[in-house]
């Protein structure tokens, strides 16, 4: 059964394992946290090494459908948008790769016009040249539509849940797809009959209380580690920044909260991936960078075009899904930038952010993945099936 089917039932009543980690999140002193601080950097160097992968969000579109109350690419948000085409999207590929990026995130907001199945293939198609490691952040798809995705090169895929809070996710998704709760709850199940070998959820921390939103993510991830067992699961968890609307958290979640939630994740989860990305200060991924973290985010943009400034002359003002004429002046559009989703809190570079981390005792890893992997898995696999036919052969003879 899907996770959607079960959800209820097992935040009303949960199971052993569900309650331990429940237990973790309990509020603890200095010394208790520090306890299980070290537990977390145990686990993390024994599974983990002190390797930790580096990444950059490549947004595509800006678009979207649907009315978000906390996201700046809301539909009704009057704010600049565009959707890069594909050899641009190529530039800002290109530009990541230039600074020693290898596994890049897809990004785009959720709208079947722009950023269509067609689309993204060609973007995989065009980038996978270049980047080896691909993954998609996008409008969630049925399983035949997330198939064409993998043939095509990617081999990751990443949809936040934003809120476990069936009634905050109500409130606050009032028009478009992603009003459908169930739907979004169970698109990383149908990505990993798919193919997809890499799966990344999340919450959208500050749109419930933080306790009942970490409990629902870590009986998700109990479930997708029965039920998705062969792809790499990643977990991560992102703290609302300021974004087009104003949007203001609904419940507090401070630092300390986010440090005690990583490390109880990492000791109930020791294999699973947790990413820490440039939303949060720099002083803050630096002290937690040793504490649980796997993966990275450095120097990101959240916008189309935010790197090079591709679409620059493309971009258009839009308010309730549509064009709002003579909203900006030809003049400008040379200079002008599409509305990014939200604003990032560490601005430092990619260089500066791998320098921290050697300072660290950790070392940036920028590429741990290429689809030869697999061709010469393949290939050995077919001289061993005919070096045991051969073998066969002689053997009768």
């Amino acid at each position: 059964m899907s996770f959607s089917t079960q959800i209820d039932s097992v935040l009303s009543s949960p199971p052993h394992e569900l309650a331990a980690f429940r237990r973790l999140l309990e509020p603890l002193g200095d010394a208790a946290l520090e306890e299980l601080a070290g537990r977390s950097v145990a686990l993390t160097r024994r599974h983990f090494g002190r390797t930790m992968r580096m990444f950059a969000p490549l947004y595509l579109s800006n678009e979207c459908v649907n009315n978000c109350s906390y996201c700046g690419f809301s539909r009704d948000n009057a704010i600049l948008r565009v959707t890069l085409e594909i050899e641009q999207v190529a530039a800002e590929a290109r530009h990541l790769a230039a600074e020693g990026f290898r596994n890049i995130l897809l990004v785009a907001g959720e709208h079947p016009k722009f950023v269509s199945g067609g689309y993204l293939r060609q973007c995989i198609e065009r980038l996978r040249r270049e980047i080896p490691s691909i993954s998609l952040e996008v409008a969630p798809m049925e399983k035949e539509e997330y198939i064409p995705m993998v043939d095509a090169g990617a081999e990751g895929l990443v949809v936040y849940q934003e809120t476990y809070d069936r009634e905050a996710y109500r409130e606050f998704h009032t028009a478009g797809p992603k009003k459908d709760y169930d739907w979004r709850l169970d698109a990383a199940e149908r990505a990993h009959a798919a193919g997809f070998r890499r799966l990344g959820i999340g919450v959208l921390f500050g749109l419930s209380e933080w306790r009942r939103e970490a409990t629902a993510l870590a009986a998700h991830l109990f479930h997708l580690q029965r039920v998705c067992w062969t792809s790499q699961i990643t977990i991560s968890l992102p703290r609302l920044r300021p974004a087009a609307g104003s949007f203001e958290p609904r419940f507090p979640f401070e630092d300390r909260d986010l440090t005690q939630l990583l490390c109880a994740l990492r000791v109930t989860f020791p294999h699973v991936g947790i990413v820490l990305s440039t939303r949060e200060p720099a002083p803050l991924r630096d002290a937690m960078s040793p504490l649980g973290v796997t993966m990275m985010s450095a120097g990101s943009h959240t916008e189309p075009g935010g790197y090079t400034g591709q679409g620059a002359d493309q971009i258009q003002r839009t308010a309730r899904g549509k064009k709002v004429e003579g909203a900006i002046p030809a003049s400008a559009c040379g200079s002008t930038q599409a509305t990014e989703q939200f604003s990032i809190s560490d601005d430092r570079s990619p260089a500066e952010v791998a320098a921290m981390l050697r300072f660290k005792g950790l070392e940036p890893v920028w590429k741990d993945w290429d689809a030869a992997i697999l061709r010469n898995d393949e290939g050995s696999k077919m001289k061993v099936e005919k070096r045991e036919s051969a073998e066969a052969v002689s053997s009768v003879s």
